[in-house]
């Protein structure tokens, strides 16, 4: 027995399918041909990208080789920073005391004096012997703190005369040395680390001056 129902809904759907026109053979709906333009496009815009940004082999090494070229001077830089700051520092230990030491070496030398003037009763007894003995202790104590500190004296008798570590007072003409050297030392030289704290007070050989021989021989010849 058929249904009334199902007959009518199978005509009417009958009637739809009749009335939907028929899609050509091949064609696409326009759902998907929508997708796939836009996926075209994508695609186009992205390799238009790429192409347009795409990066320069020559200007790219020519960066890389700029920025390290930079680099290499920036780290240059730093090491040389670094050895100045070292020296710096070192020569700030070494001579930073350089003003302190030149006083003390004005009391060093104060203290020579008094030496050698009790030096003249060098054989007296009681009290001048002691006070002799007491300033010697004070100016080997205070020789051995200077050089703690890295202040050394030094006494240059019968060495070459150097312009950079004495200074010459005065010539002594005397033919037992060579020329030129250190004859007579009036004060000693002192050193810190390897500069000059102070030069050495000093007088200089020479030779003696000859007697004029050509001289006599005139004054003889005039005389006769």
């Amino acid at each position: 027995m058929t249904d009334p129902t199902a007959a009518a809904n199978g005509n009417d759907t009958a009637t739809v399918a009749e009335n939907k026109p028929a899609r050509p053979e091949g064609a696409t709906p326009a759902k998907e041909v929508s997708d796939a333009a836009g996926a075209a496009g994508e695609a186009a815009a992205s390799e238009a990208v790429e192409i347009k940004e795409g990066p320069d082999a020559a200007a790219l090494a020519k960066e890389v080789a700029e920025y390290k070229d930079k680099l290499l001077r920036a780290l240059a830089d730093m090491e040389n920073l670094r050895r100045r700051t070292d020296r710096e520092v070192a020569d700030a230990r070494a001579y930073g005391i350089s003003s302190l030491a030149r006083d003390m070496v004005g009391v060093a030398d104060n203290l020579r004096r008094a030496l050698e003037a009790a030096g003249e009763s060098a054989g007296a007894e009681g009290p001048a012997k002691g006070l002799r003995e007491g300033v010697e202790l004070i100016e080997r104590d205070l020789l051995k703190v200077l050089e703690r500190h890295g202040v050394k004296r030094f006494d240059p008798q019968g060495a070459k005369f150097d312009p950079n570590f004495h200074q010459a007072m005065f010539e002594v003409p005397d033919d037992s040395i060579a020329p030129g050297l250190v004859a007579q030392v009036i004060q000693p030289g002192y050193m810190i680390g390897e500069r000059v704290l102070r030069p050495a007070f000093v007088g200089v050989s020479k030779e003696s001056p000859k007697p004029a021989a050509s001289e006599s021989a005139t004054d003889q010849t005039q005389t006769r």
